[in-house]
Protein backbone atom coordinates (compact mmCIF):
# COMPACT_ATOMS: atom_id res chain seq x y z
CA UNK A 1 0.00 0.00 0.00
CA UNK A 2 2.72 2.49 1.03
CA UNK A 3 5.04 1.24 -2.43
CA UNK A 4 1.92 1.99 -4.52
CA UNK A 5 0.85 5.70 -2.94
CA UNK A 6 4.62 6.29 -2.94
CA UNK A 7 4.67 5.72 -7.01
CA UNK A 8 1.36 7.30 -7.36
CA UNK A 9 3.40 10.94 -5.57
CA UNK A 10 6.26 10.08 -7.64
CA UNK A 11 4.12 9.94 -10.96
CA UNK A 12 1.94 12.99 -9.91
CA UNK A 13 5.41 15.40 -9.31
CA UNK A 14 6.86 14.08 -12.54
CA UNK A 15 3.67 15.37 -14.11
CA UNK A 16 4.00 18.62 -12.43
CA UNK A 17 7.42 18.96 -13.48
CA UNK A 18 6.68 18.32 -16.84
CA UNK A 19 3.84 20.47 -16.98
CA UNK A 20 5.76 23.29 -15.04
CA UNK A 21 8.34 22.76 -17.88
CA UNK A 22 5.75 23.33 -20.95
CA UNK A 23 4.51 26.36 -19.55
CA UNK A 24 8.04 28.14 -19.27
CA UNK A 25 8.75 26.87 -22.25
CA UNK A 26 5.81 28.77 -23.88
CA UNK A 27 6.71 31.89 -21.49
CA UNK A 28 9.94 32.20 -23.08
CA UNK A 29 8.71 31.78 -26.72
CA UNK A 30 6.49 34.10 -25.99
CA UNK A 31 8.99 36.93 -24.31
CA UNK A 32 11.14 36.33 -27.50
CA UNK A 33 8.28 36.97 -29.81
CA UNK A 34 7.30 40.46 -28.01
CA UNK A 35 11.04 41.02 -27.78
CA UNK A 36 11.33 40.56 -31.87
CA UNK A 37 7.50 41.96 -32.26
CA UNK A 38 9.31 45.06 -29.98
CA UNK A 39 12.29 46.05 -31.93
CA UNK A 40 10.51 45.20 -35.04
CA UNK A 41 8.21 48.79 -34.00
CA UNK A 42 11.12 50.55 -32.67
CA UNK A 43 13.18 50.13 -35.94
CA UNK A 44 10.10 51.58 -37.91
CA UNK A 45 9.73 54.42 -35.33
CA UNK A 46 13.45 55.09 -35.88
CA UNK A 47 13.11 54.72 -39.74
CA UNK A 48 10.19 57.41 -39.85
CA UNK A 49 11.06 59.62 -37.10
CA UNK A 50 14.78 60.40 -39.51
CA UNK A 51 12.83 62.40 -42.26
CA UNK A 52 10.88 64.04 -39.28
CA UNK A 53 13.80 65.25 -37.79
CA UNK A 54 15.70 66.16 -41.15
CA UNK A 55 12.06 67.55 -42.29
CA UNK A 56 11.81 70.56 -40.02
CA UNK A 57 15.66 71.45 -39.90
CA UNK A 58 15.29 71.44 -43.75
CA UNK A 59 12.42 73.43 -43.20
CA UNK A 60 13.98 75.93 -41.24
CA UNK A 61 17.10 75.77 -43.46
CA UNK A 62 14.46 77.14 -46.56
CA UNK A 63 13.27 79.44 -44.29
CA UNK A 64 16.36 80.96 -43.50
CA UNK A 65 17.47 81.20 -47.08
CA UNK A 66 14.13 82.75 -48.35
CA UNK A 67 14.31 85.48 -45.06
CA UNK A 68 17.92 86.35 -47.00
CA UNK A 69 16.75 86.12 -50.15
CA UNK A 70 14.15 88.93 -49.55
CA UNK A 71 16.99 91.30 -48.61
CA UNK A 72 19.74 90.54 -51.29
CA UNK A 73 20.04 93.69 -53.44
CA UNK A 74 23.28 95.16 -54.35
CA UNK A 75 23.94 97.85 -56.75
CA UNK A 76 27.31 100.36 -56.97
CA UNK A 77 24.89 103.16 -55.76
CA UNK A 78 23.59 101.66 -52.84
CA UNK A 79 24.92 103.12 -49.53
CA UNK A 80 23.29 101.29 -46.77
CA UNK A 81 20.16 98.50 -46.32
CA UNK A 82 18.72 99.12 -42.77
CA UNK A 83 17.28 95.91 -41.87
CA UNK A 84 16.25 96.09 -37.84
CA UNK A 85 12.56 95.75 -38.68
CA UNK A 86 10.95 92.33 -38.25
CA UNK A 87 8.01 93.47 -40.29
CA UNK A 88 7.38 95.19 -43.94
CA UNK A 89 8.25 99.01 -43.36
CA UNK A 90 5.31 101.57 -44.08
CA UNK A 91 6.84 104.58 -44.27
CA UNK A 92 9.61 107.09 -44.00
CA UNK A 93 10.78 110.43 -42.92
CA UNK A 94 13.69 112.45 -42.67
CA UNK A 95 14.56 115.27 -40.06
CA UNK A 96 15.00 118.38 -41.22
CA UNK A 97 18.28 118.96 -39.41
CA UNK A 98 19.21 116.03 -41.50
CA UNK A 99 20.02 113.86 -38.53
CA UNK A 100 17.39 111.40 -38.58
CA UNK A 101 15.59 109.16 -40.49
CA UNK A 102 12.31 107.43 -38.88
CA UNK A 103 10.83 104.37 -40.04
CA UNK A 104 7.64 102.69 -39.23
CA UNK A 105 6.56 99.17 -39.75
CA UNK A 106 4.03 96.35 -39.02
CA UNK A 107 5.85 95.18 -36.14
CA UNK A 108 4.87 97.83 -33.69
CA UNK A 109 7.96 99.75 -34.02
CA UNK A 110 9.16 103.13 -35.16
CA UNK A 111 12.85 103.60 -35.82
CA UNK A 112 15.06 106.50 -35.63
CA UNK A 113 18.02 105.93 -37.14
CA UNK A 114 21.22 108.76 -37.26
CA UNK A 115 22.23 109.14 -41.06
CA UNK A 116 25.81 109.62 -40.46
CA UNK A 117 25.90 105.86 -39.44
CA UNK A 118 24.25 105.44 -43.57
CA UNK A 119 28.13 104.79 -44.54
CA UNK A 120 29.36 102.51 -41.31
CA UNK A 121 28.86 98.37 -41.77
CA UNK A 122 26.13 98.58 -38.38
CA UNK A 123 23.47 100.59 -38.82
CA UNK A 124 22.26 101.19 -35.22
CA UNK A 125 18.75 102.84 -34.34
CA UNK A 126 16.48 103.54 -31.61
CA UNK A 127 13.10 101.89 -31.20
CA UNK A 128 9.70 103.43 -29.73
CA UNK A 129 6.97 100.85 -29.55
CA UNK A 130 3.63 101.96 -30.71
CA UNK A 131 1.60 100.19 -27.51
CA UNK A 132 -1.27 97.55 -28.98
CA UNK A 133 -1.33 99.28 -32.29
CA UNK A 134 0.88 99.88 -34.96
CA UNK A 135 2.16 103.05 -36.99
CA UNK A 136 1.26 103.15 -41.15
CA UNK A 137 2.86 106.97 -41.70
CA UNK A 138 5.52 108.98 -39.64
CA UNK A 139 6.46 112.25 -39.74
CA UNK A 140 9.12 114.71 -37.71
CA UNK A 141 8.52 117.91 -36.17
CA UNK A 142 10.21 120.75 -37.42
CA UNK A 143 12.52 120.71 -34.19
CA UNK A 144 13.28 116.78 -34.84
CA UNK A 145 12.46 116.75 -31.16
CA UNK A 146 9.12 114.89 -31.85
CA UNK A 147 7.03 112.38 -34.62
CA UNK A 148 3.97 112.06 -35.38
CA UNK A 149 2.00 109.20 -36.67
CA UNK A 150 -1.13 107.32 -38.00
CA UNK A 151 -2.60 104.54 -35.94
CA UNK A 152 -3.42 101.92 -38.38
CA UNK A 153 -6.20 100.42 -35.50
CA UNK A 154 -6.78 103.54 -33.67
CA UNK A 155 -7.48 105.33 -36.95
CA UNK A 156 -6.24 108.39 -35.97
CA UNK A 157 -3.08 111.39 -35.20
CA UNK A 158 -0.82 110.21 -32.15
CA UNK A 159 1.56 112.35 -31.20
CA UNK A 160 5.51 110.76 -29.99
CA UNK A 161 7.83 113.10 -27.92
CA UNK A 162 11.39 112.45 -27.74
CA UNK A 163 13.70 113.47 -24.83
CA UNK A 164 16.76 112.51 -23.28
CA UNK A 165 17.19 110.72 -20.18
CA UNK A 166 20.48 111.82 -17.83
CA UNK A 167 22.29 108.38 -19.04
CA UNK A 168 22.23 109.91 -22.57
CA UNK A 169 19.73 107.20 -24.03
CA UNK A 170 16.38 108.52 -25.47
CA UNK A 171 13.24 108.43 -24.43
CA UNK A 172 9.73 107.93 -26.27
CA UNK A 173 6.59 109.46 -24.37
CA UNK A 174 3.40 109.27 -26.68
CA UNK A 175 0.99 112.16 -25.61
CA UNK A 176 -1.88 112.03 -23.00
CA UNK A 177 -4.82 111.93 -25.97
CA UNK A 178 -4.83 110.77 -29.52
CA UNK A 179 -5.96 112.81 -32.15
CA UNK A 180 -10.19 112.91 -32.45
CA UNK A 181 -11.83 110.67 -35.27
CA UNK A 182 -13.31 113.42 -38.16
CA UNK A 183 -12.72 110.95 -41.32
CA UNK A 184 -14.73 108.55 -42.90
CA UNK A 185 -12.96 107.29 -45.96
CA UNK A 186 -9.40 105.36 -45.41
CA UNK A 187 -6.09 107.78 -44.57
CA UNK A 188 -3.70 108.69 -47.54
CA UNK A 189 -1.34 110.65 -46.02
CA UNK A 190 0.20 112.80 -42.70
CA UNK A 191 2.44 116.04 -42.78
CA UNK A 192 3.35 118.88 -40.35
CA UNK A 193 4.45 122.07 -41.26
CA UNK A 194 7.74 123.37 -41.34
CA UNK A 195 6.48 126.04 -39.28
CA UNK A 196 5.01 123.85 -36.67
CA UNK A 197 1.69 125.97 -37.06
CA UNK A 198 -0.21 123.04 -38.49
CA UNK A 199 -0.79 119.25 -39.36
CA UNK A 200 -2.07 118.07 -42.22
CA UNK A 201 -4.24 114.63 -42.64
CA UNK A 202 -5.57 113.36 -45.87
CA UNK A 203 -7.96 110.60 -46.83
CA UNK A 204 -8.89 108.52 -50.17
CA UNK A 205 -11.87 110.59 -50.44
CA UNK A 206 -11.78 114.10 -51.42
CA UNK A 207 -11.28 115.44 -47.79
CA UNK A 208 -8.10 117.31 -45.99
CA UNK A 209 -7.97 117.90 -42.82
CA UNK A 210 -6.18 121.32 -41.42
CA UNK A 211 -5.53 120.35 -37.49
CA UNK A 212 -3.71 122.47 -34.69
CA UNK A 213 -1.02 120.86 -32.82
CA UNK A 214 -3.52 119.94 -30.09
CA UNK A 215 -5.89 118.28 -32.38
CA UNK A 216 -8.20 121.03 -33.05
CA UNK A 217 -9.73 120.91 -36.80
CA UNK A 218 -8.74 124.21 -38.73
CA UNK A 219 -10.12 123.55 -42.05
CA UNK A 220 -11.41 120.94 -44.11
CA UNK A 221 -10.96 120.79 -47.95
CA UNK A 222 -12.76 119.50 -50.38
CA UNK A 223 -10.14 118.51 -53.31
CA UNK A 224 -13.50 117.60 -56.04
CA UNK A 225 -10.59 115.41 -57.73
CA UNK A 226 -13.19 112.32 -57.39
CA UNK A 227 -10.83 110.82 -55.34
CA UNK A 228 -7.22 111.56 -53.99
CA UNK A 229 -4.28 109.54 -54.49
CA UNK A 230 -1.83 111.79 -52.93
CA UNK A 231 -1.42 115.03 -50.95
CA UNK A 232 1.60 116.53 -48.83
CA UNK A 233 2.81 119.56 -47.12
CA UNK A 234 5.12 121.71 -48.82
CA UNK A 235 8.88 121.71 -46.83
CA UNK A 236 8.62 125.61 -46.73
CA UNK A 237 5.75 124.95 -44.91
CA UNK A 238 3.25 127.53 -46.79
CA UNK A 239 1.27 125.12 -49.28
CA UNK A 240 -0.53 122.02 -48.78
CA UNK A 241 -1.17 120.06 -52.21
CA UNK A 242 -3.42 117.62 -53.66
CA UNK A 243 -4.08 114.87 -56.76
CA UNK A 244 -6.15 112.67 -57.78
CA UNK A 245 -8.70 110.76 -60.52
CA UNK A 246 -8.52 114.52 -62.01
CA UNK A 247 -5.32 116.19 -64.49
CA UNK A 248 -4.74 118.46 -62.54
CA UNK A 249 -2.23 119.13 -58.85
CA UNK A 250 -3.89 121.65 -56.99
CA UNK A 251 -2.39 123.86 -54.57
CA UNK A 252 -3.50 126.03 -51.83
CA UNK A 253 -1.73 128.04 -48.93
CA UNK A 254 -2.34 127.50 -45.28
CA UNK A 255 -2.26 131.48 -43.80
CA UNK A 256 -1.88 132.92 -40.30
CA UNK A 257 -2.07 136.60 -39.25
CA UNK A 258 1.14 137.92 -38.38
CA UNK A 259 0.28 137.14 -34.86
CA UNK A 260 0.71 133.51 -35.41
CA UNK A 261 -3.11 132.95 -35.63
CA UNK A 262 -5.09 130.95 -38.25
CA UNK A 263 -6.87 132.76 -41.02
CA UNK A 264 -7.51 130.90 -43.93
CA UNK A 265 -6.61 128.23 -46.42
CA UNK A 266 -6.44 130.30 -49.79
CA UNK A 267 -6.75 128.18 -53.41
CA UNK A 268 -2.62 129.17 -54.71
CA UNK A 269 -2.42 127.29 -58.12
CA UNK A 270 -2.94 124.20 -60.09
CA UNK A 271 -0.94 122.54 -62.36
CA UNK A 272 -2.44 121.55 -65.45
CA UNK A 273 -1.16 119.52 -68.57
CA UNK A 274 -1.33 115.79 -68.04
CA UNK A 275 -3.74 114.06 -69.78
CA UNK A 276 -4.67 111.36 -67.53
CA UNK A 277 -5.13 111.04 -63.42
CA UNK A 278 -2.03 112.22 -61.73
CA UNK A 279 -0.07 109.66 -59.08
CA UNK A 280 1.90 111.63 -56.79
CA UNK A 281 4.05 115.11 -57.48
CA UNK A 282 6.99 116.43 -54.72
CA UNK A 283 8.56 119.28 -54.04
CA UNK A 284 11.90 121.10 -53.96
CA UNK A 285 13.06 122.37 -50.49
CA UNK A 286 12.35 126.08 -51.52
CA UNK A 287 9.13 124.80 -53.57
CA UNK A 288 9.94 127.08 -56.16
CA UNK A 289 10.00 123.42 -58.77
CA UNK A 290 7.30 120.70 -58.24
CA UNK A 291 7.22 117.27 -60.44
CA UNK A 292 4.41 115.84 -61.03
CA UNK A 293 3.89 111.74 -62.33
CA UNK A 294 0.79 110.80 -63.99
CA UNK A 295 -1.12 107.59 -65.54
CA UNK A 296 -0.23 109.13 -69.01
CA UNK A 297 3.17 107.56 -68.74
CA UNK A 298 5.01 111.03 -68.25
CA UNK A 299 6.37 113.31 -65.56
CA UNK A 300 6.56 117.06 -65.35
CA UNK A 301 9.13 119.62 -64.00
CA UNK A 302 6.90 122.74 -62.88
CA UNK A 303 8.39 125.78 -61.97
CA UNK A 304 6.13 127.24 -59.18
CA UNK A 305 8.11 130.36 -57.95
CA UNK A 306 5.39 132.37 -59.15
CA UNK A 307 3.01 135.30 -57.52
CA UNK A 308 -0.23 133.63 -57.44
CA UNK A 309 -1.57 136.47 -56.25
CA UNK A 310 -1.16 138.52 -58.86
CA UNK A 311 -2.58 135.82 -61.24
CA UNK A 312 0.84 134.50 -62.47
CA UNK A 313 0.87 130.68 -63.30
CA UNK A 314 3.22 128.08 -63.10
CA UNK A 315 4.48 127.02 -65.88
CA UNK A 316 6.09 123.87 -67.25
CA UNK A 317 9.55 122.92 -67.68
CA UNK A 318 10.16 119.73 -68.81
CA UNK A 319 8.16 116.62 -70.06
CA UNK A 320 10.05 113.58 -70.01
CA UNK A 321 8.09 109.57 -70.75
CA UNK A 322 8.64 107.53 -67.75
CA UNK A 323 7.38 103.64 -66.92
CA UNK A 324 4.36 104.57 -64.27
CA UNK A 325 1.87 101.83 -62.46
CA UNK A 326 -0.77 102.24 -59.62
CA UNK A 327 0.86 102.92 -57.06
CA UNK A 328 3.88 105.02 -58.47
CA UNK A 329 5.90 107.34 -56.32
CA UNK A 330 7.87 110.60 -57.28
CA UNK A 331 11.14 111.98 -55.42
CA UNK A 332 12.57 115.49 -55.97
CA UNK A 333 15.97 116.26 -54.76
CA UNK A 334 16.33 119.10 -52.52
CA UNK A 335 18.00 121.28 -55.09
CA UNK A 336 15.80 120.18 -57.47
CA UNK A 337 18.53 118.22 -60.16
CA UNK A 338 17.19 115.20 -59.90
CA UNK A 339 14.03 113.58 -60.31
CA UNK A 340 13.27 109.73 -59.02
CA UNK A 341 10.48 107.89 -60.20
CA UNK A 342 9.24 104.54 -58.77
CA UNK A 343 7.34 101.85 -60.83
CA UNK A 344 6.77 98.65 -59.03
CA UNK A 345 9.82 97.64 -57.36
CA UNK A 346 11.73 99.75 -59.90
CA UNK A 347 13.37 103.33 -58.96
CA UNK A 348 14.28 105.30 -61.97
CA UNK A 349 16.67 108.14 -61.53
CA UNK A 350 16.66 111.25 -64.11
CA UNK A 351 18.94 115.01 -64.35
CA UNK A 352 15.64 117.69 -63.71
CA UNK A 353 17.01 119.80 -65.89
CA UNK A 354 17.51 117.68 -68.81
CA UNK A 355 15.22 115.02 -68.33
CA UNK A 356 18.41 112.27 -69.40
CA UNK A 357 17.76 108.82 -67.58
CA UNK A 358 20.86 108.38 -65.71
CA UNK A 359 20.32 105.38 -63.06
CA UNK A 360 17.71 102.41 -63.53
CA UNK A 361 17.25 100.48 -59.93
CA UNK A 362 15.41 97.15 -60.37
CA UNK A 363 13.98 94.75 -58.18
CA UNK A 364 15.42 97.16 -55.12
CA UNK A 365 12.49 95.49 -53.23
CA UNK A 366 10.71 92.25 -52.97
CA UNK A 367 7.06 94.02 -52.90
CA UNK A 368 6.31 97.35 -54.61
CA UNK A 369 7.77 100.52 -53.11
CA UNK A 370 5.48 102.21 -51.08
CA UNK A 371 7.96 105.57 -50.16
CA UNK A 372 10.41 107.26 -51.82
CA UNK A 373 12.33 110.13 -50.56
CA UNK A 374 15.37 112.46 -50.78
CA UNK A 375 17.08 113.74 -47.59
CA UNK A 376 17.34 117.30 -46.93
CA UNK A 377 21.25 117.36 -47.59
CA UNK A 378 20.32 115.95 -51.23
CA UNK A 379 23.41 112.97 -50.59
CA UNK A 380 20.63 110.31 -50.51
CA UNK A 381 17.40 108.47 -52.02
CA UNK A 382 16.00 106.45 -49.71
CA UNK A 383 12.94 104.04 -50.43
CA UNK A 384 10.93 101.38 -48.78
CA UNK A 385 8.94 98.31 -49.98
CA UNK A 386 9.74 95.13 -47.65
CA UNK A 387 11.50 94.69 -44.35
CA UNK A 388 14.53 96.49 -46.04
CA UNK A 389 15.35 100.20 -46.37
CA UNK A 390 17.49 100.73 -48.92
CA UNK A 391 19.75 104.19 -49.19
CA UNK A 392 21.53 105.02 -52.31
CA UNK A 393 24.15 107.88 -53.09
CA UNK A 394 22.12 110.62 -55.42
CA UNK A 395 25.18 110.58 -57.68
CA UNK A 396 23.18 112.09 -60.47
CA UNK A 397 23.21 115.06 -58.37
CA UNK A 398 26.60 114.79 -58.25
CA UNK A 399 26.40 114.84 -61.50
CA UNK A 400 24.13 117.61 -62.23
CA UNK A 401 25.81 119.66 -59.45
CA UNK A 402 29.41 119.62 -61.25
CA UNK A 403 27.52 120.18 -65.01
CA UNK A 404 26.19 123.74 -63.28
CA UNK A 405 29.35 124.46 -61.89
CA UNK A 406 31.09 124.24 -64.96
CA UNK A 407 28.31 126.55 -66.79
CA UNK A 408 29.20 128.64 -64.39
CA UNK A 409 32.44 128.85 -64.59
CA UNK A 410 32.68 129.43 -68.21
CA UNK A 411 30.71 132.41 -67.42
CA UNK A 412 32.64 133.70 -64.30
CA UNK A 413 34.68 137.26 -64.74
CA UNK A 414 35.79 137.34 -61.08
CA UNK A 415 39.02 135.62 -60.63
CA UNK A 416 38.37 134.96 -57.04
CA UNK A 417 35.01 133.52 -58.15
CA UNK A 418 36.42 131.25 -61.09
CA UNK A 419 38.70 129.50 -58.02
CA UNK A 420 36.11 128.80 -55.75
CA UNK A 421 34.08 127.08 -58.57
CA UNK A 422 37.10 125.13 -59.62
CA UNK A 423 37.74 124.35 -56.11
CA UNK A 424 34.19 123.16 -55.65
CA UNK A 425 34.08 121.69 -59.07
CA UNK A 426 37.30 119.18 -57.52
CA UNK A 427 35.61 118.38 -54.19
CA UNK A 428 32.18 117.28 -55.77
CA UNK A 429 34.25 115.12 -58.64
CA UNK A 430 36.26 113.70 -55.73
CA UNK A 431 32.88 113.29 -53.91
CA UNK A 432 31.34 111.30 -56.71
CA UNK A 433 34.61 109.41 -56.81
CA UNK A 434 34.46 108.22 -53.75
CA UNK A 435 31.05 106.70 -53.99
CA UNK A 436 31.27 104.99 -56.90
CA UNK A 437 34.77 103.56 -56.00
CA UNK A 438 32.90 102.48 -52.40
CA UNK A 439 32.06 98.46 -52.05
CA UNK A 440 28.12 98.43 -51.75
CA UNK A 441 26.09 96.27 -49.86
Amino acid sequence: MEVAALVALTLLLGALVILVAIAVGKRKEEIREEIEQAAELTAEGSAAKVPASKKPKQEKLRVRKDKASQHTFSHQLLAASLKSHSANVTCLDFSSNGKYLASCADDRTVRIWSTKDFLEREHKCLRANVDLDHATLVRFSPDSRAFITWLANGDTIRIFKMTKKEDGTMNFKAAPEDFPLKHKAPILNIGIAETGKFIMSAYTDTTIHIWDLKGEILASLNTNQMTNSYAAVSPCGRFVASCGFTTDVKVWEVCFGKGGEFKEVARAFDLKGHSAGVHAFAFSNDSHKMVTVSKDGTWKLWNTNVEYKKQQDPYLLRTVPCSSSEGTLAALSPDGRVVAISDGCNVAMFNATTGQLEEELHGVHSEEINDLRFDVTGRFLACSGDKAIRVFHNAPGYRAAIRDMQDMLKKAQNEAMKQRLQQQISEARRALDTVLAAPNE
